[in-house]
C-alpha cells in the first residue's frame, strides 16, 4: 500500500466518524426542538461534546489503522473493534441524553417521559462516561499498535543483524 493511502485510509475513517457523530447530534435536537436550539445546545456543552466528537473520530482512524494493518503488521486487533463500537454508541447515547427531554415534547409517549427527566438530569455524567470509554478505546488500542510494533521490531533485529 502506498504511503498516501496509508495516510488517507484513517484520515477518512476518522473525518467520517467525527462528521457523521455531528450529524447524528445536530439531526436528534434539530428534530427535537430546531436548528437553533441545536447550535445553542452544542455552543453550551461544546466543552464535552467537542472532545467525544474528536475522540471518536481519533477511535476511528485508530481502527482503521489496525484493521487494515497500514503501520505495523498486525496479527491480532484485541478487542479494538468492541471497544470502537461501545465508545461510538455511549457517545451516541450520551449526546442523545443531553436531548432526550427534549424528545418527549414531540413524542409524549407514555412512560418515555420520566425515562427523558432522568436522561436529561444525567446527561453530563453520560456523556462524561462516553468520553471515558472513547478514551479507553484509544488507550487500547494505542497499545496494541505499541506492542504489535515492538514485535515486528524483534523480529526484523535477527535479519539486521545478519546482514
Amino acid at each position: 500500500m502506498t504511503r498516501t493511502k496509508r495516510i488517507i485510509w484513517p484520515l477518512g475513517a476518522g473525518t467520517a466518524g467525527a462528521g457523521l457523530l455531528t450529524l447524528l447530534y445536530f439531526g436528534i435536537v434539530s428534530w427535537a426542538e430546531s436548528p437553533q436550539h441545536a447550535i445553542e445546545l452544542f455552543w453550551e456543552d461544546r466543552w464535552i461534546v467537542m472532545p467525544i466528537i474528536l475522540g471518536f473520530g481519533v477511535q476511528a482512524a485508530l481502527y482503521v489503522i489496525l484493521k487494515k494493518r497500514l503501520f505495523v503488521p498486525v496479527a491480532h486487533t484485541g478487542p479494538s473493534g468492541a471497544l470502537t463500537g461501545a465508545g461510538g454508541g455511549m457517545s451516541t447515547m450520551a449526546m442523545v441524553a443531553c436531548c432526550a427531554h427534549h424528545v418527549t415534547d414531540v413524542l409524549p409517549i407514555l412512560g418515555l417521559t420520566a425515562a427523558a427527566a432522568f436522561l436529561a438530569e444525567y446527561r453530563t455524567a453520560f456523556m462524561l462516561v462516553g468520553l471515558g470509554t472513547t478514551l479507553l478505546g484509544i488507550l487500547v488500542m494505542l497499545i496494541i499498535l505499541w506492542k504489535e510494533r515492538r514485535k515486528a521490531l524483534q523480529m526484523m533485529a535477527p535479519i539486521a543483524e545478519a546482514i
